[in-house]
């Protein structure tokens, strides 16, 4: 599988954002997907997932409330919905898949994509 995540930039304390990531090769809908994220000088961290046949979803309490999970099948795409952010959300982005049913840690993804920068200005 390669993934491939859009929608980074700058944008303002309070406002949102929606990033995108679309998938090829093998078959997406087999999945979970998920949202990592990584802000500077710190390591890599869980964001969001959505389980693949259920579509639930789960979310670390940092972003929890403010940020939304989704994914469209038929498209490929896995989508992460950013609401309310704030300067500590600035981060480079990574959509990542896994062929576990539920997986929230880094070691349990197998597939990457190349990340994308969300800048969050106060």
């Amino acid at each position: 599988v390669q993934l491939q995540a859009f929608g980074g930039g700058l944008v303002q304390a309070g406002g949102s954002r929606r990033l995108s990531c679309i998938a090829s090769g093998r078959s997406f809908n087999i999945y979970t997907l998920a949202w990592f994220r990584q802000a500077p000088g710190k390591g890599r961290e869980f964001a969001a997932a959505i389980r693949y046949g259920t579509s639930a979803t789960y979310y670390s309490d940092s972003v929890k409330g403010r940020f939304t999970i989704s994914r469209d099948n038929a498209k490929n795409t896995v989508y992460l919905q950013m609401d309310s952010l704030q300067p500590e959300d600035t981060a480079v982005y990574y959509c990542a898949a896994s062929g576990k049913n539920l997986a929230t840690t880094r070691d349990e993804y197998e597939y990457w994509g190349q990340g994308t920068l969300v800048t969050v200005s106060s």
